[in-house]
């Protein structure tokens, strides 16, 4: 993907309390540690994360972009930022599970020292971290009934036709559907990808949008529901067109860590076969490497 399309991806789900994060051990020690009012670490974070052994991660637990199976930290960011931060030295992830709202305020906080969730790359956020380059692109499909009965292409479509669309709960998709011009009315909120599927099953709705990555991957875990999702497409905001590119999030101070992480990164986006081999088992494939001409600060302009 080489063109000048705006790039960004769902905003996230519900606000939660923090106090639904995992407990991880060490997590409070790292927290003492700051710098009066403004919450950043007084070591340097790279420097501290090599003499532990290990890093704390903000994951989110959506699938596939970050979750846990078992005792293990699997799925698109965590497997790729292992691999990144192995080549820093520092072998060992531990997770600290965060609703979506909750993860920029809890690195913020020094709950954790970095954002493993495929968080999408976006002026907004930009104002409050900072961001790896692109570690994945994507685009925007719809689920739809098995047969797609309604014969829905894209959110005109649905608008068109006066379906019911469903979204994940604070999800750019709104806007998306609104921009379409899908009524309100006919836009329905879930706090989870399962809830979109089941209340499309249910007749509830006629279409659950999100991105092509989590909708293929929601198929798959829900083999045999009858259901299908549609091919991709770009829907647009301001008359421009819009597309999914997420990235590693870090507290602004931590830039050596960011610089680090990025020069890491770009040997494996660099390398789509090896891209793939690592999160191809997520549904990642060589059509989501980040084109060379991809970059955040273009993101964060907007």
């Amino acid at each position: 993907m080489t063109d000048n399309s705006q790039w960004s991806r769902r905003t996230f789900l519900r606000t939660a309390a923090v106090g639904g994060a995992l407990a991880v051990p060490g997590v409070l020690a790292a927290c003492s540690s700051t710098q009066p009012g403004t919450g950043s670490t007084k070591e340097n974070t790279l420097d501290k994360i090599k003499k532990q052994g290990y890093i704390t991660i903000g994951f989110a637990g959506e699938q596939p972009y970050g979750f846990k199976q078992g005792n293990d930290l699997v799925g698109e960011a965590p497997t790729l930022h292992k691999e990144i931060f192995t080549a820093l030295g520092v072998k060992e992830l531990r997770g600290v599970l965060t609703d979506f709202d909750a993860l920029i305020p809890g690195l913020t906080a020094n709950r954790f020292d970095v954002v493993s969730a495929g968080m999408a790359i976006t002026p907004e956020r930009c104002k409050q971290v900072i961001f790896s380059e692109p570690e994945f692109v994507g685009a925007t499909a719809l689920m739809v009934k098995k047969g797609n009965p309604k014969g829905l292409t894209d959110l005109k479509s649905a608008a068109a036709k006066k379906a019911n669309i469903g979204v994940l709960t604070a999800a750019v998709e709104k806007q998306y559907a609104t921009a379409a011009g899908v009524s309100s009315g006919s836009i329905k909120d879930f706090a989870k990808q399962q809830d979109g599927l089941d209340a499309l099953v249910a007749g509830r709705i006629d279409a659950f949008a999100l991105t092509d990555i989590s909708l293929h991957w929601l198929a798959k875990i829900n083999a045999g529901k009858p259901v299908e999702v549609t091919p991709s497409f770009k829907p647009e905001l301001n008359g421009q067109p819009q597309s999914s590119a997420g990235g590693a999030v870090f507290r602004p101070t931590d830039k050596s860590l960011r610089d680090a992480f990025n020069k890491e990164l770009k040997k494996i986006t660099s390398d789509p076969a090896k891209y793939e081999s690592l999160i191809g088992k997520y549904g990642f494939g060589k059509q989501n490497v980040p084109p060379a001409s991809l970059t955040t600060a273009q993101l964060c302009k907007g």
